[in-house]
């Protein structure tokens, strides 16, 4: 089966020697999203929430450039410099996926890319385009 490289102008462009996601048949993985405007690749704020829902927004280009959405997400993993700011992130979530939600995970870590505070990544299953 062959890989089909995902790449968005709608996403930040990747910073490094990754791709924004990868397909294969229909599971896509997504590389992690940290909060980084496309247009500018600079940092959306410092207010915690705020990176939250551009987080969110970059993940959902990425999901449609590989042709679903967030709801389609099976798993997502989310990285925190901070756990305290969990409760943040289940409210900011609930607007973008309906039930049922994918399997996730939520730990913190000491330091994200250009100082984020939040980073997801995750894997899709798309409906067969066969």
């Amino acid at each position: 089966m062959s890989r089909v490289i995902i790449r968005t102008e709608a996403a930040p462009a990747a910073i490094g020697t990754y791709s924004q996601a990868v397909k294969i048949g229909t599971t896509v993985y997504l590389s992690g999203q940290i909060p980084l405007v496309p247009a500018s690749m600079q940092m959306v704020s410092e207010v915690f929430s705020e990176q939250t829902h551009q987080v969110f927004k970059n993940l959902a280009a990425v999901c449609e450039a590989a042709g679903g959405t967030l709801n389609n997400m099976v798993k997502v993993n989310i990285f925190l410099t901070d756990l305290g700011q969990f409760a943040t992130v289940n409210q900011i979530m609930s607007e973008y996926f309906a039930e049922p939600y994918p399997a996730r995970a939520a730990v913190q870590v000491s330091a994200l890319p250009r100082a984020a505070q939040i980073e997801i990544d995750g894997v899709m299953e798309v409906p067969s385009t066969q």
